[in-house]
């Protein structure tokens, strides 16, 4: 006896590191809305720094997150939604 199976399966899609610089306004609270957004994607982030001056109207976060190529084309798309985010550009 044969069991088919015809449910539509994802096929197994590499991921690889991808550095991003992510710009923002609102200091801290821009950064945090910002690591909540990643994580509610849900992106595996394997390195994020923070820069956050006092008096400069705009902070900088870098990191490194594992992305497929479908989800490359995404992202800054997707960060770009978050009212806070001024640019994304890969690094």
């Amino acid at each position: 006896m044969t069991v088919l199976d015809h449910s539509r399966r994802n096929p197994w899609a590499p991921r690889l590191q991808r550095r991003h610089e992510i710009v923002t306004t609102g200091g801290m609270q821009g950064v945090l809305d910002i690591g909540t957004a990643l994580c509610a994607c849900g992106f595996p982030v394997r390195e994020f720094a923070v820069e956050v001056l006092d008096g400069v109207p705009y902070s900088s976060v870098t990191c490194t997150v594992s992305l497929t190529a479908d989800e490359c084309a995404t992202f800054a798309d997707r960060l770009g939604a978050v009212p806070t985010v001024v640019s994304v550009e890969p690094c």
